[in-house]
């Protein structure tokens, strides 16, 4: 039965495995050009439609990128490990360290943008951060891009009151960040709570993480609660997926 669903796979599935598997062999390494449609049409008798096919099957994996009048090329990006446990653990930012930088390894990570604004809290934060309908919170916008390319977009969400006059209401936060303010403050986040998910991108997020058509995100939402176990921060994430391996580590 299996040998007879194989039989009747589309042909672009098959060039798409082929074209694959040669870039996991390592004939096509990194940045190098993929065959292109004219090449593919002439090497497996197939139409123009069928090579476009395989080769958007790739794409959509975020395997290959194409470039408007040159091709479609290997992607050229080494995945990043996000350590989900270690890199907030208070051994990171406690002594000043970005938990942004344990993701980087030591490649170039930048902030390449950042927003901070006042507004009022999504019905959604407000609940988790057990604030009243229509408070304010303080917002904080940020892209990151490792080694020149755009990985994360991430929204951070604080009660208004509890930052007001502190460096979390400025672009730079200072050594160790949002969490080393809040220990400065009293209320030092001893423990975290993430939930992920995946979706396609919105327009704006494609465009802001220059995502090739069809690669999805990986979305992670984490809390951040204080001794008495209130909520002092909601932090959005949006990664490319691509570029991404997510890690926990925990005890059995």
């Amino acid at each position: 039965m299996s040998g007879r669903g194989a039989g009747r796979q589309p042909k672009y599935q098959r060039i798409a495995e082929e074209l694959r598997a040669a870039i996991e062999s390592g004939e096509y390494g990194p940045g190098e050009r993929l065959p292109g449609e004219n090449d593919l049409m002439d090497v497996h008798g197939v139409a123009r439609m069928t090579a476009r096919q395989a080769l958007g099957v790739l794409q959509a994996e975020g395997i290959v990128e194409a470039r408007k009048g040159a091709g479609v090329f290997v992607r050229d990006f080494k995945p990043i490990r996000r350590r989900g446990v270690q890199r907030v653990a208070h051994s990171q930012w406690g002594e000043g360290r970005s938990i942004w930088a344990a993701d980087a390894a030591g490649r170039e990570l930048v902030v390449d943008s950042v927003e901070v604004s006042e507004e009022e809290a999504p019905a959604v934060v407000a609940g988790v951060l057990d604030l009243e309908e229509g408070a304010q919170v303080c917002v904080r916008r940020r892209r990151y891009t490792l080694d020149g390319k755009p990985v994360l977009l991430a929204t951070s969400y604080l009660p208004a009151d509890l930052v007001a006059g502190t460096p979390v209401t400025q672009a730079d936060t200072g050594p160790g960040g949002i969490y080393a303010r809040l220990e400065e403050l009293g209320r030092k986040p001893v423990r975290f709570r993430e939930e992920i998910r995946s979706r396609m991108p919105s327009g704006d997020e494609a465009v802001r993480l220059e995502l090739p058509s069809g690669v999805p995100v990986v979305l992670v939402a984490r809390t951040a609660f204080d001794a008495e176990g209130v909520a002092v921060e909601v932090n959005e994430m949006v990664l490319d997926s691509a570029a991404y391996v997510l890690e926990y580590g925990f005890e059995a």
